[in-house]
């Protein structure tokens, strides 16, 4: 006994974006990304040529609110598609 053939129009087509995200990420991201390592980065700056006295008088806690910059940063990161 021989199988009958499927035809095109039953054979099941799986769609092309199967595991890709339906929306493209969103245009506040990116620069948002950027603006906030470039802060943390001036900022840390600032504090090691000004010797803790700059931005704010609050001496090593400069590089806490740096790193914080980067942190923020790097959580935004995980939300790029």
């Amino acid at each position: 006994m021989a199988r009958a053939k499927k035809n095109d129009r039953e054979t099941f087509k799986a769609p092309r974006n199967l595991g890709k995200s339906s929306s493209e990420n969103p245009k506040w991201l990116v620069p948002a990304i950027v603006t906030l390592l470039v802060i943390g980065l001036a900022w840390i700056t600032v504090h090691y040529i000004t010797q803790g006295a700059y931005p704010f008088p609050i001496y090593n806690w400069n590089v806490l609110v740096g790193f914080s910059f980067f942190a923020v940063a790097m959580g935004l990161l995980t939300r790029w598609k």
